[in-house]
């Protein structure tokens, strides 16, 4: 509440407008720099392309492949940053392997010498081919006829919706005044320079005067652009990324990636005892808000990893879950599969600074060349882009002061890290908030708690999509659903 009433009663340094990884990051660095900040989001935090990724932190092999050698170096020195000193709770190294069939599009000798130069641009040892056997002990369904050798490399994964929130909290903890489901509906304008927004919360108008501004609308970005200029044209396009997850992620110790032609890959990644497969790569013109894995791209997705898993994990009927986000991409002809991931920056005519597109990998480099765009507006001498933990990364591995089961602990360390403890310290008293949100997780009730409490949740929506695990393993069901109600009824 203090912070919504602080949006119209402050003078803000720098107003960003989207809640996603970038925007989040780019307040949270803002903040960290001494200025006043605020941060709005029409919907949830992370409620767009930053919860709905193929979920891994990596180099990108394909981009060697379309010549980008820059893009691979900039994400494994990220990739190394967020495992490193950012956010080692979230982002877990993880050794993947290429399949090289003999129907494939790809030869080992050719793959070898980009595997080399890959890890050599990763920094890493894992660069060579591994026969059949040794592949199976990695991922033991692997389709093995017709398959000549796999080659090995390391990337990492991650919980996006989680990576983003902690962006969040860090821009709260610095002092940034930080608003989910606060829309912009017009720009502030004070002789002809933005200077600030309007912004739509609990179905009033509330004014936000700030001296910069940067749309890290992601998707909706032109939409912004538009409030600015209504001449302003189309400044990205958009492409539909859809995934599925099904059971019997367990046992795998390395993920997939599966060539799919030469240049699409698509991968199949363990995620909490899942399997997450995926992603396409389609042109979408439609509303970001409406976008959706339809049944078209369910189908294409289980028949795209039948090329190296055999069909009894790829039953239609088997699949959890499904979703899908929307990749924004620089305007260019071609295929959106063979775009290159860059981001694109643009100034308006009254000085806004629009941000959109690039990897979840490289989130934090964006944020910082947004800032430094917009260093002299701001009166800032320079950009400090030294990497700083994130609150989960703080101190000590947490010591709980209260018993719950070992999957659970393991489950709360990974999603909260050092944070933790002050979870499972809401179930001490209370024996109804260790329960699990669903018997098939290890989400438990005290996590609404926390989400309410700590986290800008509103609904159940919120807890069991972004705050929690429940709804991508498929569990979020109307008793799931129930208890998280109980919870937000209750506080």
């Amino acid at each position: 509440m203090a912070a919504r009433e602080a949006l119209g009663a402050t003078a803000f340094d720098l107003l960003v407008i989207g809640g996603g990884v970038i925007g989040a990051a780019t307040a949270a660095h803002a903040a960290r720099a001494g200025l006043t900040v605020a941060l709005v989001e029409k919907g949830d935090f992370g409620s767009g392309t930053s919860s709905a990724s193929s979920k891994l932190v990596h180099g990108g092999l394909r981009y060697l492949r379309l010549g980008d050698v820059r893009l691979v170096r900039e994400a494994h020195h990220e990739r190394r940053t967020l495992a490193g000193s950012v956010a080692p709770h979230l982002v877990h190294r993880l050794p993947f392997l290429l399949p090289l069939y003999r129907e494939g599009p790809f030869r080992p000798a050719f793959v070898q010498s980009g595997i080399l130069l890959y890890s050599t641009l990763a920094r890493s040892r894992l660069n060579w081919l591994v026969q059949p056997a040794r592949a199976a002990e990695l991922v033991p369904p692997l389709r093995r006829d017709g398959l000549r050798s796999c080659a090995l490399y390391a990337d990492a994964w991650t919980n996006d919706a989680r990576l983003c929130l902690e962006n969040v909290l860090a821009a709260a903890e610095a002092g940034a005044t930080v608003v989910n489901r606060a829309e912009v509906v017009s720009l502030r304008l004070s002789g002809g320079r933005v200077a600030g927004a309007e912004v739509r919360l609990d179905g009033e108008v509330v004014d936000v005067a700030a001296r910069v501004t940067i749309n890290a609308a992601g998707p909706w970005v032109d939409e912004i652009r538009r409030l600015e200029d209504p001449r302003a044209g189309t400044s990205v396009r958009r492409s539909k990324g859809a995934h599925v997850l099904v059971p019997d992620g367990r046992g795998w110790t390395a993920a997939l990636t599966i060539p799919q032609d030469d240049v699409r890959v698509t991968f199949a990644v363990p995620w909490y005892g899942l399997l997450l497969l995926g992603t396409t790569d389609t042109p979408y013109d439609g509303d970001p808000s409406a976008v959706s894995a339809d049944e078209a791209d369910v189908v294409q997705i289980l028949g795209e990893a039948a090329k190296a898993l055999p069909a009894e994990l790829l039953d239609r009927c088997a699949v959890r879950a499904s979703f899908a986000g929307l990749r924004v991409l620089p305007l260019g002809d071609g295929e959106t599969a063979d775009a290159r991931r860059e981001t694109v920056f643009s100034i308006g005519p009254g000085g806004m600074l629009s941000v959109a597109g690039g990897k979840l990998t490289t989130y934090r480099r964006i944020a910082l060349d947004a800032l430094a765009r917009v260093r002299g507006p701001l009166g800032l001498r320079r950009v400090d882009r030294r990497p700083f933990a994130l609150p989960g990364a703080r101190g000590p591995a947490p010591a709980f002061d209260v018993e719950l089961d070992p999957d659970v602990e393991a489950h709360l360390r990974h999603l909260y890290g050092s944070r933790a403890a002050a979870v499972a310290r809401l179930a001490a008293p209370e024996p109804s908030l260790r329960e699990r949100l669903h018997p098939d997780g290890p989400d438990i009730a005290a996590q609404a708690a926390f989400a309410i409490a700590e986290e800008w949740a509103e609904t159940s929506d919120d807890v069991l999509r972004r705050r929690t695990t429940v709804a991508l393993r498929g569990l979020a069901d109307a008793s799931a659903v129930g208890r998280v109600e109980g919870v937000l009824a209750g506080l």
